[in-house]
């Protein structure tokens, strides 16, 4: 159970003193975009690609201690360019966590519809993120019809007249295994979306350096919780994944140890601006 002085609170400090308050098993839903490497240094100091799995994995082991067994874990997160390549500091970071216990379940990709232009001599523009899913779980709490999306007019015509391929399954001719049956659309006016996810990057947010579109914690939000459970962002910035998390009448924690950023999103949260800071109880290492 989350203590009520933690709930609903945007909280002033370094994550990895914040949260040895969490209980065990407490937190429904962790959804955060950290710093990636050496980003936004001017903010958050930075950390280098080679240094990056070290600081995260005490982070990662005490997030999998605050989170329930049915619960679920979104990193959204980027490798960067470092002497003309990708690092792999991702993927070292996904095979560090399962070595903790987390199980690597799914990977959805953010697509950003109105990334940013420009020429790179060896690359084109970036135009995708990752969000991570993790649990400490096979068995987690996963809503799927709340994000189902509208089938489309084409299904008026198309399942019109169906023919006796139509209301059988139909093998792959490759013999892959796969097989669709046409039959089994009729009637649906909404279908199950893919993992890739089709969001523009948040344009009118002026006071963060890298806010993702509330759109993007909302359907994370709606998927692995329901009303009045507890979602936290350990890196929360501005307040995204908070207000999203309001707005569905979830409990949300926030964390961030930028106090502008922390003031900027009490605002936004409409909460009162005095800050709290932990008791100090010593750093994760």
């Amino acid at each position: 159970m989350l203590p009520e002085f933690l709930k609903n609170q945007i909280l002033l400090g370094d994550v990895k003193d914040w949260l040895p308050e969490f209980p065990d098993s407490s937190v429904d839903l962790i959804i955060t975009s950290p710093p990636y490497a050496d980003s936004r240094a001017a903010a958050y100091g930075g950390v280098c690609p080679e240094k990056y799995v070290e600081w995260f994995l005490p982070i990662s082991a005490e997030l999998k201690r605050i989170i329930k067994p049915t619960g679920s874990f979104v990193l959204n997160i980027k490798e960067r360019i470092e002497n003309g390549q990708r690092h792999t500091y991702v993927i070292e970071l996904i095979l560090e966590m399962k070595k903790q216990g987390w199980l690597w379940t799914e990977e959805y990709i953010w697509h950003k519809k109105n990334c940013f232009p420009g020429k790179w001599p060896n690359r084109f523009r970036d135009a995708w993120e990752r969000c991570l899913h993790f649990t400490v779980s096979k068995k987690f709490e996963m809503n799927q019809d709340s994000v189902m999306v509208p089938m489309g007019n084409w299904r008026h015509s198309r399942l019109k007249a169906l023919s006796a391929t139509d209301q059988a399954r139909d093998n792959s001719r490759l013999q892959s295994g796969f097989g669709k049956r046409v039959a089994n659309w009729v009637g649906r006016e909404k279908a199950y979306p893919t993992n890739v996810l089709n969001m523009p990057t948040e344009c009118g947010n002026k006071g963060h350096s890298a806010t993702f579109p509330v759109e993007l914690p909302t359907w994370f939000i709606k998927l692995f919780t329901s009303e009045d459970e507890v979602v936290l962002d350990p890196f929360v910035g501005s307040g995204t994944t908070a207000i999203a998390a309001k707005n569905l009448s979830r409990q949300f924690v926030g964390i961030d140890l930028n106090e502008e950023y922390v003031r900027l999103a009490k605002n936004r949260l409409e909460l009162p601006e005095e800050l709290t800071v932990p008791v100090p109880k010593g750093p994760l290492v």
